[in-house]
Protein backbone atom coordinates (compact mmCIF):
# COMPACT_ATOMS: atom_id res chain seq x y z
CA UNK A 1 0.00 0.00 0.00
CA UNK A 2 0.98 3.33 -1.01
CA UNK A 3 0.34 7.50 0.20
CA UNK A 4 -0.52 8.40 -3.71
CA UNK A 5 -1.38 12.09 -3.72
CA UNK A 6 -2.95 13.25 -7.27
CA UNK A 7 -3.09 17.02 -8.60
CA UNK A 8 -5.82 17.20 -11.40
CA UNK A 9 -5.50 20.85 -14.03
CA UNK A 10 -8.37 22.69 -14.93
CA UNK A 11 -8.60 21.05 -17.56
CA UNK A 12 -8.73 17.70 -16.58
CA UNK A 13 -12.21 18.75 -14.87
CA UNK A 14 -13.57 21.09 -16.97
CA UNK A 15 -16.79 19.63 -16.76
CA UNK A 16 -19.03 17.21 -15.45
CA UNK A 17 -18.02 14.15 -17.69
CA UNK A 18 -14.23 15.54 -16.70
CA UNK A 19 -15.11 15.12 -13.20
CA UNK A 20 -16.32 11.83 -13.65
CA UNK A 21 -13.38 10.19 -15.90
CA UNK A 22 -10.79 11.86 -13.24
CA UNK A 23 -13.49 10.35 -10.87
CA UNK A 24 -12.60 6.61 -11.85
CA UNK A 25 -9.00 7.50 -12.11
CA UNK A 26 -9.17 8.15 -8.55
CA UNK A 27 -11.68 5.40 -7.49
CA UNK A 28 -9.35 2.70 -9.24
CA UNK A 29 -6.31 3.88 -7.91
CA UNK A 30 -8.08 3.84 -4.04
CA UNK A 31 -9.45 0.18 -5.24
CA UNK A 32 -5.79 -0.89 -5.73
CA UNK A 33 -5.16 -0.65 -2.23
CA UNK A 34 -3.42 3.07 -1.66
CA UNK A 35 -3.98 5.91 0.25
CA UNK A 36 -5.30 9.01 -2.15
CA UNK A 37 -4.66 12.50 -1.51
CA UNK A 38 -6.07 14.81 -4.40
CA UNK A 39 -5.84 18.40 -5.05
CA UNK A 40 -7.68 20.20 -7.93
CA UNK A 41 -7.76 23.30 -9.61
CA UNK A 42 -10.70 25.52 -10.96
CA UNK A 43 -12.66 24.11 -13.96
CA UNK A 44 -11.73 24.93 -17.33
CA UNK A 45 -11.44 28.36 -17.60
CA UNK A 46 -13.06 29.67 -14.24
CA UNK A 47 -10.34 31.69 -12.64
CA UNK A 48 -10.34 33.81 -15.79
CA UNK A 49 -14.15 34.33 -15.76
CA UNK A 50 -13.68 35.59 -12.37
CA UNK A 51 -11.08 38.14 -13.47
CA UNK A 52 -12.82 39.23 -16.02
CA UNK A 53 -15.92 39.64 -13.75
CA UNK A 54 -13.88 41.84 -11.19
CA UNK A 55 -12.63 43.54 -13.75
CA UNK A 56 -15.96 44.48 -14.83
CA UNK A 57 -16.94 46.02 -11.43
CA UNK A 58 -13.49 47.64 -10.97
CA UNK A 59 -10.15 48.48 -11.86
CA UNK A 60 -8.54 48.44 -8.80
CA UNK A 61 -10.30 45.58 -6.78
CA UNK A 62 -8.69 45.12 -3.04
CA UNK A 63 -6.55 41.95 -3.61
CA UNK A 64 -7.70 40.66 -0.63
CA UNK A 65 -10.82 40.60 -1.81
CA UNK A 66 -9.62 39.18 -5.64
CA UNK A 67 -8.43 36.22 -3.13
CA UNK A 68 -11.55 35.23 -1.35
CA UNK A 69 -13.11 35.98 -5.21
CA UNK A 70 -10.69 33.67 -7.02
CA UNK A 71 -9.98 30.71 -4.27
CA UNK A 72 -14.15 30.26 -4.93
CA UNK A 73 -13.26 28.28 -8.23
CA UNK A 74 -11.18 25.22 -6.69
CA UNK A 75 -13.56 25.28 -4.10
CA UNK A 76 -16.67 24.68 -6.67
CA UNK A 77 -14.19 21.71 -8.19
CA UNK A 78 -13.28 20.12 -4.91
CA UNK A 79 -16.82 19.40 -4.15
CA UNK A 80 -18.07 18.49 -7.37
CA UNK A 81 -15.33 16.14 -7.54
CA UNK A 82 -15.99 14.91 -4.31
CA UNK A 83 -19.51 13.84 -5.56
CA UNK A 84 -18.46 12.62 -8.54
CA UNK A 85 -16.23 10.07 -6.13
CA UNK A 86 -19.15 9.22 -4.14
CA UNK A 87 -21.44 8.26 -6.92
CA UNK A 88 -19.23 5.07 -7.57
CA UNK A 89 -19.07 4.23 -4.25
CA UNK A 90 -16.12 5.41 -2.09
CA UNK A 91 -15.91 8.01 -0.01
CA UNK A 92 -14.77 11.53 0.03
CA UNK A 93 -14.26 14.62 1.57
CA UNK A 94 -13.34 17.62 0.55
CA UNK A 95 -11.25 20.32 2.20
CA UNK A 96 -10.54 23.90 1.94
CA UNK A 97 -7.16 24.49 2.23
CA UNK A 98 -7.47 26.14 5.27
CA UNK A 99 -9.52 23.43 6.41
CA UNK A 100 -6.52 21.08 4.58
CA UNK A 101 -3.49 23.06 7.02
CA UNK A 102 -2.49 25.17 4.47
CA UNK A 103 -0.84 28.21 6.11
CA UNK A 104 0.46 31.03 4.58
CA UNK A 105 2.36 34.26 5.15
CA UNK A 106 0.46 37.76 4.04
CA UNK A 107 1.43 38.29 0.36
CA UNK A 108 -2.13 38.10 -1.23
CA UNK A 109 -2.35 36.80 -5.07
CA UNK A 110 1.50 35.32 -4.90
CA UNK A 111 1.52 33.88 -0.73
CA UNK A 112 3.88 31.64 -0.07
CA UNK A 113 3.36 28.78 2.12
CA UNK A 114 4.90 28.66 5.48
CA UNK A 115 3.44 25.80 7.29
CA UNK A 116 1.67 22.37 6.86
CA UNK A 117 -0.39 20.86 9.44
CA UNK A 118 -3.06 18.81 7.59
CA UNK A 119 -4.36 16.72 10.44
CA UNK A 120 -7.67 16.84 8.98
CA UNK A 121 -6.78 15.27 5.82
CA UNK A 122 -4.67 12.60 7.53
CA UNK A 123 -7.44 11.39 10.07
CA UNK A 124 -9.43 10.72 6.59
CA UNK A 125 -7.38 8.66 4.90
CA UNK A 126 -6.25 6.94 8.16
CA UNK A 127 -10.39 6.30 8.13
CA UNK A 128 -10.06 4.92 4.43
CA UNK A 129 -11.41 8.20 3.29
CA UNK A 130 -10.79 9.77 0.07
CA UNK A 131 -9.83 13.66 0.80
CA UNK A 132 -10.35 16.02 -1.58
CA UNK A 133 -8.40 19.63 -1.54
CA UNK A 134 -8.60 23.16 -3.23
CA UNK A 135 -5.89 23.33 -4.56
CA UNK A 136 -4.28 27.20 -4.78
CA UNK A 137 -5.28 28.43 -1.69
CA UNK A 138 -4.31 28.64 1.98
CA UNK A 139 -4.83 30.95 4.97
CA UNK A 140 -2.86 33.60 7.11
CA UNK A 141 -2.49 34.34 10.48
CA UNK A 142 -5.03 36.83 10.05
CA UNK A 143 -7.35 33.78 9.05
CA UNK A 144 -7.82 35.46 5.53
CA UNK A 145 -7.91 33.54 2.86
CA UNK A 146 -5.26 33.41 0.75
CA UNK A 147 -4.01 32.64 -3.33
CA UNK A 148 -0.63 31.09 -4.27
CA UNK A 149 -0.20 32.48 -7.63
CA UNK A 150 -0.66 30.89 -11.10
CA UNK A 151 -0.02 27.90 -10.89
CA UNK A 152 -0.58 27.29 -7.24
CA UNK A 153 -2.43 23.80 -7.22
CA UNK A 154 0.65 21.96 -7.84
CA UNK A 155 2.82 23.51 -5.00
CA UNK A 156 -0.15 22.66 -2.68
CA UNK A 157 -0.37 19.38 -4.09
CA UNK A 158 3.89 18.55 -3.19
CA UNK A 159 3.49 20.53 -0.01
CA UNK A 160 0.73 18.05 1.04
CA UNK A 161 2.79 14.95 -0.46
CA UNK A 162 5.61 16.43 1.58
CA UNK A 163 3.88 16.58 4.97
CA UNK A 164 1.88 13.83 4.56
CA UNK A 165 5.43 11.80 3.40
CA UNK A 166 3.56 10.26 0.57
CA UNK A 167 5.44 7.76 -1.59
CA UNK A 168 4.44 9.04 -5.15
CA UNK A 169 2.64 12.72 -5.98
CA UNK A 170 1.05 12.44 -9.42
CA UNK A 171 0.45 15.69 -11.22
CA UNK A 172 -2.47 15.36 -14.28
CA UNK A 173 -2.47 17.44 -16.80
CA UNK A 174 -3.73 17.79 -20.77
CA UNK A 175 -0.08 16.20 -22.15
CA UNK A 176 1.12 12.90 -21.71
CA UNK A 177 4.30 13.81 -19.31
CA UNK A 178 6.90 16.73 -20.42
CA UNK A 179 8.33 16.86 -23.96
CA UNK A 180 11.51 18.64 -25.36
CA UNK A 181 10.20 21.20 -26.20
CA UNK A 182 6.39 22.32 -26.33
CA UNK A 183 4.05 20.38 -28.50
CA UNK A 184 2.09 22.76 -29.45
CA UNK A 185 4.86 24.73 -31.40
CA UNK A 186 6.87 21.46 -32.11
CA UNK A 187 4.87 18.39 -33.34
CA UNK A 188 8.15 16.29 -32.64
CA UNK A 189 8.91 17.06 -29.56
CA UNK A 190 10.07 13.95 -27.48
CA UNK A 191 8.62 12.40 -24.51
CA UNK A 192 10.85 12.43 -21.65
CA UNK A 193 10.57 9.40 -19.71
CA UNK A 194 12.77 10.65 -16.42
CA UNK A 195 14.77 13.23 -15.79
CA UNK A 196 16.23 15.03 -12.72
CA UNK A 197 15.09 18.13 -10.44
CA UNK A 198 17.52 20.05 -11.20
CA UNK A 199 17.07 19.98 -15.19
CA UNK A 200 12.85 20.46 -14.26
CA UNK A 201 13.55 23.11 -12.27
CA UNK A 202 15.58 25.43 -15.38
CA UNK A 203 12.79 24.35 -17.71
CA UNK A 204 9.70 25.31 -14.87
CA UNK A 205 11.92 28.59 -14.84
CA UNK A 206 12.84 29.65 -18.35
CA UNK A 207 8.92 28.78 -19.45
CA UNK A 208 8.15 25.36 -19.48
CA UNK A 209 4.41 25.49 -18.34
CA UNK A 210 3.76 21.85 -17.40
CA UNK A 211 5.10 22.38 -13.69
CA UNK A 212 5.12 25.24 -11.91
CA UNK A 213 8.47 26.47 -10.18
CA UNK A 214 7.74 26.79 -6.61
CA UNK A 215 6.25 23.06 -6.66
CA UNK A 216 9.12 21.41 -8.24
CA UNK A 217 11.81 23.27 -5.27
CA UNK A 218 9.31 21.70 -2.89
CA UNK A 219 9.72 18.19 -4.22
CA UNK A 220 13.61 18.72 -4.46
CA UNK A 221 13.91 20.25 -1.01
CA UNK A 222 11.69 17.27 0.43
CA UNK A 223 12.51 14.60 -2.51
CA UNK A 224 9.14 14.13 -3.27
CA UNK A 225 8.94 11.78 -6.15
CA UNK A 226 6.62 13.37 -8.76
CA UNK A 227 5.09 11.65 -11.66
CA UNK A 228 3.64 14.11 -14.27
CA UNK A 229 0.89 12.55 -16.87
CA UNK A 230 -2.48 12.65 -18.84
CA UNK A 231 -6.13 12.38 -17.33
CA UNK A 232 -6.83 11.70 -20.40
CA UNK A 233 -4.43 8.47 -21.22
CA UNK A 234 -3.13 5.84 -19.56
CA UNK A 235 0.20 6.28 -20.97
CA UNK A 236 3.48 6.58 -18.42
CA UNK A 237 4.57 9.97 -18.40
CA UNK A 238 7.68 11.66 -17.16
CA UNK A 239 8.93 10.85 -13.78
CA UNK A 240 11.11 13.37 -12.04
CA UNK A 241 13.40 12.82 -8.84
CA UNK A 242 16.67 13.10 -7.72
CA UNK A 243 18.24 9.32 -7.63
CA UNK A 244 16.98 5.94 -8.31
CA UNK A 245 13.08 5.59 -7.10
CA UNK A 246 11.52 4.15 -3.26
CA UNK A 247 11.33 0.60 -3.17
CA UNK A 248 7.50 1.71 -1.95
CA UNK A 249 6.66 2.41 -5.58
CA UNK A 250 6.06 -0.84 -6.74
CA UNK A 251 3.32 -1.61 -8.36
CA UNK A 252 2.48 2.33 -8.79
CA UNK A 253 5.43 2.57 -11.84
CA UNK A 254 6.96 0.94 -14.79
CA UNK A 255 10.12 -0.82 -13.70
CA UNK A 256 12.33 1.62 -15.99
CA UNK A 257 11.20 4.47 -13.80
CA UNK A 258 12.29 2.22 -10.46
CA UNK A 259 15.90 2.08 -11.99
CA UNK A 260 16.33 5.64 -13.41
CA UNK A 261 19.63 7.01 -12.32
CA UNK A 262 20.87 9.89 -14.37
CA UNK A 263 24.40 9.65 -14.07
CA UNK A 264 24.29 5.71 -14.92
CA UNK A 265 22.32 6.59 -17.71
CA UNK A 266 24.72 8.92 -18.91
CA UNK A 267 27.64 6.40 -18.68
CA UNK A 268 25.82 3.60 -20.45
CA UNK A 269 24.36 5.75 -23.52
CA UNK A 270 26.40 8.62 -23.97
CA UNK A 271 30.28 9.54 -23.86
CA UNK A 272 31.31 11.03 -20.66
CA UNK A 273 31.93 14.48 -21.67
CA UNK A 274 29.52 14.84 -24.17
CA UNK A 275 26.30 17.34 -23.21
CA UNK A 276 23.19 15.45 -22.59
CA UNK A 277 20.36 18.17 -23.75
CA UNK A 278 17.27 17.36 -21.88
CA UNK A 279 14.79 19.43 -24.21
CA UNK A 280 13.41 23.58 -24.43
CA UNK A 281 12.24 25.84 -22.49
CA UNK A 282 10.61 29.50 -23.77
CA UNK A 283 8.89 32.15 -22.45
CA UNK A 284 6.88 35.14 -23.45
CA UNK A 285 5.94 36.51 -20.24
CA UNK A 286 9.11 38.72 -19.95
CA UNK A 287 10.17 42.18 -20.60
CA UNK A 288 13.06 44.20 -20.92
CA UNK A 289 14.58 47.47 -18.95
CA UNK A 290 17.75 49.20 -19.88
CA UNK A 291 19.24 51.85 -16.97
CA UNK A 292 21.41 53.74 -19.52
CA UNK A 293 24.94 55.70 -17.97
CA UNK A 294 24.76 53.86 -14.78
CA UNK A 295 27.94 55.34 -13.28
CA UNK A 296 30.72 53.00 -12.47
CA UNK A 297 30.97 53.38 -9.06
CA UNK A 298 30.88 50.99 -6.20
CA UNK A 299 27.22 50.37 -4.52
CA UNK A 300 25.06 51.95 -7.26
CA UNK A 301 24.10 48.47 -8.92
CA UNK A 302 23.06 47.29 -5.55
CA UNK A 303 20.77 50.65 -5.02
CA UNK A 304 19.55 49.64 -8.20
CA UNK A 305 18.55 46.49 -7.12
CA UNK A 306 17.52 47.57 -4.26
CA UNK A 307 14.75 50.30 -6.13
CA UNK A 308 13.99 47.02 -7.56
CA UNK A 309 13.41 44.77 -4.65
CA UNK A 310 11.43 47.35 -3.12
CA UNK A 311 9.30 47.44 -6.56
CA UNK A 312 8.07 43.48 -5.83
CA UNK A 313 9.76 42.56 -9.52
CA UNK A 314 11.46 39.22 -9.90
CA UNK A 315 14.60 39.40 -12.09
CA UNK A 316 16.04 36.85 -14.55
CA UNK A 317 18.60 37.95 -16.71
CA UNK A 318 21.05 40.50 -16.06
CA UNK A 319 23.59 42.05 -18.52
CA UNK A 320 26.38 44.85 -17.91
CA UNK A 321 27.65 46.88 -20.61
CA UNK A 322 30.25 49.72 -20.78
CA UNK A 323 27.56 52.66 -21.82
CA UNK A 324 27.29 53.46 -25.31
CA UNK A 325 26.43 56.82 -24.72
CA UNK A 326 28.21 57.71 -21.29
CA UNK A 327 32.33 57.58 -20.70
CA UNK A 328 32.68 56.00 -17.55
CA UNK A 329 29.30 54.45 -17.08
CA UNK A 330 27.96 51.38 -17.57
CA UNK A 331 24.48 50.46 -19.22
CA UNK A 332 22.51 48.04 -17.35
CA UNK A 333 20.11 45.44 -18.37
CA UNK A 334 17.68 43.07 -16.96
CA UNK A 335 14.64 41.10 -17.63
CA UNK A 336 11.95 40.83 -15.50
CA UNK A 337 8.08 39.49 -15.91
CA UNK A 338 5.20 41.91 -17.96
CA UNK A 339 3.28 41.77 -14.53
CA UNK A 340 5.92 43.46 -12.61
CA UNK A 341 7.20 45.37 -15.30
CA UNK A 342 5.26 48.89 -15.15
CA UNK A 343 6.09 49.41 -11.52
CA UNK A 344 9.27 48.92 -11.44
CA UNK A 345 10.18 51.57 -14.44
CA UNK A 346 7.88 53.50 -12.29
CA UNK A 347 10.46 53.14 -9.33
CA UNK A 348 13.14 53.47 -11.50
CA UNK A 349 12.36 56.52 -13.27
CA UNK A 350 11.68 58.57 -9.68
CA UNK A 351 15.11 56.99 -8.41
CA UNK A 352 16.96 58.65 -11.72
CA UNK A 353 18.47 61.61 -10.22
CA UNK A 354 19.29 59.74 -6.93
CA UNK A 355 21.11 57.00 -9.12
CA UNK A 356 22.42 58.79 -11.81
CA UNK A 357 22.09 56.84 -14.63
CA UNK A 358 20.39 58.96 -17.65
CA UNK A 359 17.52 57.22 -18.52
CA UNK A 360 15.30 54.25 -18.20
CA UNK A 361 14.20 52.18 -21.47
CA UNK A 362 11.33 49.72 -21.20
CA UNK A 363 11.25 47.15 -23.70
CA UNK A 364 8.49 44.43 -24.39
CA UNK A 365 8.08 41.94 -27.12
CA UNK A 366 10.96 39.92 -26.38
CA UNK A 367 10.90 36.17 -25.84
CA UNK A 368 13.52 33.82 -24.15
CA UNK A 369 14.73 30.66 -25.49
CA UNK A 370 16.47 27.79 -22.71
CA UNK A 371 18.07 24.71 -23.57
CA UNK A 372 18.49 22.39 -20.52
CA UNK A 373 20.80 19.70 -20.33
CA UNK A 374 23.63 18.18 -18.04
CA UNK A 375 27.21 19.32 -18.94
CA UNK A 376 26.51 22.38 -21.10
CA UNK A 377 28.96 24.71 -19.39
CA UNK A 378 31.77 23.02 -19.86
CA UNK A 379 31.39 21.88 -23.67
CA UNK A 380 32.35 24.77 -26.35
CA UNK A 381 30.54 23.01 -29.15
CA UNK A 382 26.47 23.73 -27.31
CA UNK A 383 27.47 27.50 -27.49
CA UNK A 384 28.65 26.85 -30.90
CA UNK A 385 25.72 25.06 -32.23
CA UNK A 386 23.29 27.03 -30.43
CA UNK A 387 24.28 30.52 -31.65
CA UNK A 388 25.28 29.26 -35.24
CA UNK A 389 22.23 27.45 -35.82
CA UNK A 390 20.15 30.97 -34.65
CA UNK A 391 22.70 32.84 -36.78
CA UNK A 392 21.80 30.51 -40.00
CA UNK A 393 17.76 30.94 -39.31
CA UNK A 394 18.31 35.08 -39.16
CA UNK A 395 17.86 35.44 -35.40
CA UNK A 396 19.81 38.05 -33.65
CA UNK A 397 20.68 37.51 -30.13
CA UNK A 398 19.88 40.49 -27.26
CA UNK A 399 21.48 38.82 -24.16
CA UNK A 400 22.85 35.32 -23.01
CA UNK A 401 22.23 33.95 -19.57
CA UNK A 402 24.08 30.79 -18.58
CA UNK A 403 23.93 28.16 -15.77
CA UNK A 404 25.61 24.87 -15.39
CA UNK A 405 22.87 22.67 -16.88
CA UNK A 406 21.20 25.98 -18.97
CA UNK A 407 21.69 28.35 -21.48
CA UNK A 408 19.05 30.82 -22.22
CA UNK A 409 19.10 33.67 -25.31
CA UNK A 410 16.63 36.86 -25.11
CA UNK A 411 15.59 37.60 -28.89
CA UNK A 412 12.47 38.88 -30.77
CA UNK A 413 9.01 37.61 -29.67
CA UNK A 414 7.77 37.64 -33.07
CA UNK A 415 11.11 35.36 -34.25
CA UNK A 416 10.98 32.81 -30.59
CA UNK A 417 9.06 30.41 -32.67
CA UNK A 418 10.93 29.96 -35.28
CA UNK A 419 14.10 29.91 -32.95
CA UNK A 420 12.64 27.14 -31.08
CA UNK A 421 12.11 25.29 -34.20
CA UNK A 422 15.25 25.72 -35.60
CA UNK A 423 16.85 24.85 -32.44
CA UNK A 424 15.21 21.65 -31.38
CA UNK A 425 16.07 20.14 -34.94
CA UNK A 426 19.56 21.30 -34.71
CA UNK A 427 19.92 19.19 -31.39
CA UNK A 428 18.50 16.31 -32.75
CA UNK A 429 15.64 16.25 -30.20
CA UNK A 430 12.96 15.86 -33.25
CA UNK A 431 11.35 12.79 -33.00
CA UNK A 432 10.92 10.60 -36.17
CA UNK A 433 7.14 11.38 -36.01
CA UNK A 434 4.72 13.42 -33.79
CA UNK A 435 4.45 11.77 -30.00
CA UNK A 436 2.61 14.19 -28.80
CA UNK A 437 -1.06 14.52 -28.05
CA UNK A 438 -2.61 17.88 -26.22
CA UNK A 439 -5.84 16.67 -24.99
CA UNK A 440 -7.28 19.61 -23.44
CA UNK A 441 -5.57 22.38 -25.58
CA UNK A 442 -4.04 23.75 -22.49
CA UNK A 443 -1.09 21.60 -21.67
CA UNK A 444 -2.46 22.17 -17.94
Amino acid sequence: MALVVQKYGGSSVSDAEAMRRVAKRIVATKRAGHKVVVVVSAMGDTTDDLLDLAASITDKAPQREMDMLLSAGERISMSLLAMAVNELGETAISYTGQQAGVQTDNHYGKAHIVSMVPERVARSIQDGYIAIVAGFQGVNERKDVTTLGRGGSDTTAVALAASLHADVCEIYTDVDGMFTADPRLVPKAKQIAATTFEETLEMAAHGAKILHLRAVEFARRYHVPLHVRSSFSDKSGTWISDGPAHPELKGLVPDSALTFDPEAQLMKETPVEEPLISGLAHDRSEDKITLVGVPDEPGRAAHIFEIIAQAGANIDMIVQNVSTVQPGATDLTITLPHADAADTVKALEGAKEEGGFLKVVHTGNVGKLSLVGAGMRTNPGVSAKLFGTLSKAGINIDMISTSEIRLSVLVSEDQLDEAVRAVHTAFGLDAEQVEAVVYGGTGR
